[in-house]
């Protein structure tokens, strides 16, 4: 009588090690798409760049006061009340970098309790 011969398999491990090692190198180039900025480089000051709010913008200052298109505004809800209505879906505030959260706050509830759709902060974009 011959003994049957042990079969030799592929050790199941080995795929798993593979599949891991591909996923690791995958995520090790999606990773360095986005090429860091330079040390040495210094960024454009932009200081004295005026900015211009957008037309339909309620600007809110710093002491609170509020102004549309260069003119004075009351209250929000007068804002409100004078945008045309293709434009009260989605009211656009911007405001100091100084105001208080709580004055924001109260001014974006305000808009929405006059009838505002979306209430959107338009803010400065930083570098990440």
């Amino acid at each position: 009588m011959r003994r049957a011969a042990a079969k030799q398999g592929r050790e199941p491990t080995i795929a798993l090690i593979n599949i891991v090692f591909l996923m690791l190198i995958f995520f090790l180039v999606a990773g360095t798409l986005a090429v860091p900025l330079d040390p040495d480089l210094s960024l454009v000051k932009t200081t004295e760049l005026e900015g211009n709010a957008p037309a339909d913008a309620l600007v809110v200052h710093a002491d609170g006061r509020m102004t549309h298109r260069g003119t004075p505004v009351a209250d929000a809800t007068a804002f409100f009340t004078a945008l045309p209505p293709e434009a009260r879906d989605k009211v656009r505030l911007v405001p100091d970098r100084d105001l208080p959260a709580k004055t924001l706050v109260r001014l974006g509830r305000a808009l929405r309790t006059a009838g505002a759709g979306q209430v959107v902060i338009v803010t400065e974009r930083g570098l990440p």
